[in-house]
């Protein structure tokens, strides 16, 4: 009993760190898988933000392309809103899938 009284309290600290190590893996609010979770919240959060970082470039340039440039603008209108002038017929091409 003596021998493994003396066993016991010889490796106490393993035995703290082992216990304090299950405590953090399993029960608590800090545990493993809530942080790779939260970590692959942050990076799919930081994709999407450098997503719209590019988009917002691209409406700028596209705005200040309306502003200053007539060519383009008659390009955007007739792309993108179907506009025409009054002597043109439009007509439309869909694909079927």
């Amino acid at each position: 009993m003596k021998r493994i009284i003396h066993h016991l309290s010889r490796f106490k600290y393993i035995y703290t760190l082992i216990a304090f190590g299950l405590w953090m893996v399993f029960f608590d609010q800090n545990r493993i898988l809530n942080q790779y979770k939260l970590q692959k919240n942050l990076r799919d959060l930081q994709k999407q933000q450098r997503f719209y970082e590019t988009e917002i470039k691209k409406s700028q340039l596209t705005s200040k392309a309306l502003v200053y440039d007539s060519v383009f603008m008659e390009k955007f209108a007739r792309e993108k809103y179907l506009l025409k002038r009054d002597n043109e017929v439009i007509y439309l091409i869909v694909k079927e899938e």
